[in-house]
């Protein structure tokens, strides 16, 4: 019997939108993905430092074995290049987009697209800290089980009404994702995800679609984001019903914590201190 060659699947690269503005914690010294929970061994010298927010997810894009992130930025944001510079410190080459504004994080995603296009994304926001630590490498392989176009991370949601709820079927395919139900007897959401350039390429052909223009009154509110801004959610909404296929990974006994609230960056900063 003649083995079948392995599937040659595009090189997984990471992609983090860094562009908002924190308006929940202003006033702020720094950008929020900056702010220190908990210190970390410094891969040069051996000694401690503090360890900040976005660290978090360069470490679970390292473990499984990414080589190089994109992080897109919003002008002024220079704190951000400036205390990871090449990515010698996380152990990842790093490279920077600076954008002026965004309409929210799809369209910062899509800024990146002549970069990525042909790459497979491994994406997560930097303000929120999840586990476990080989999260991503669960999603890959299911990915390449599969063949799925984007594979979801979920955790059990403590509030409903704040999140992106997301119902799977017992082979983990993806049904439908609810944005922020005010009631719902769905208890996972998703906090990140792997796609493929199937994916980005919707993304890309979505966002400058005439009917997306001419919804984005209601595709872009406060019932989708508390920002208003068009959220994610929103684009994996549309990408089911165009017919991608999604798959999503569960993660029940491990925990997520969004610091982007004053009383969240609190608890952060108290468990991280712990372990």
């Amino acid at each position: 019997m003649i083995d079948q060659p392995r599937r040659a699947w595009p090189e997984l690269v990471g992609l983090i939108p860094a562009a908002g503005q924190a308006k929940r914690l202003q006033p702020f010294p720094c950008s929020k993905e900056l702010f220190p929970v908990g210190f970390a061994k410094d891969l040069q010298t051996g000694m401690p430092r503090p360890k900040v927010v976005a660290q978090y997810l360069l470490e679970k894009f390292q473990a499984v074995g990414i080589s190089k992130t994109f992080i897109i930025i919003r002008e002024g944001k220079w704190d951000i290049p400036h205390y990871f510079q090449e990515g010698q410190g996380v152990g990842l080459s790093l490279a920077y987009l600076v954008i002026p504004g965004s309409a929210g994080p799809p369209d910062t995603l899509d800024r990146a697209y002549p970069f990525i296009a042909q790459y497979r994304i491994a994406f997560g926001f930097p303000d929120i800290l999840f586990g476990p630590s080989d999260a991503y490498g669960r999603l890959v392989e299911q990915q390449e089980r599969t063949g799925a176009d984007v594979v979801l991370g979920l955790h059990r949601i403590e509030d409903t009404r704040i999140w992106d709820m997301v119902d799977s079927d017992a082979d983990g395919w993806v049904r439908e994702v609810v944005m922020k139900p005010a009631s719902t007897t769905l208890t996972f959401g998703w906090c990140f995800a792997v796609w493929t350039p199937v994916f980005s390429e919707f993304l890309h052909h979505f966002l400058r679609a005439d009917e997306t223009k001419r919804n984005m009154s209601v595709l872009a509110s406060t019932a989708n984001d508390p920002g208003g801004d068009l959220a994610v959610g929103v684009v994996f909404q549309a990408a089911l019903k165009a017919g991608l296929r999604m798959q999503a990974v569960k993660f029940p006994q491990d925990s997520y914590l969004d610091i982007g609230t004053p009383e969240n960056l609190v608890r952060a900063v108290r468990q991280q201190a712990v372990e």
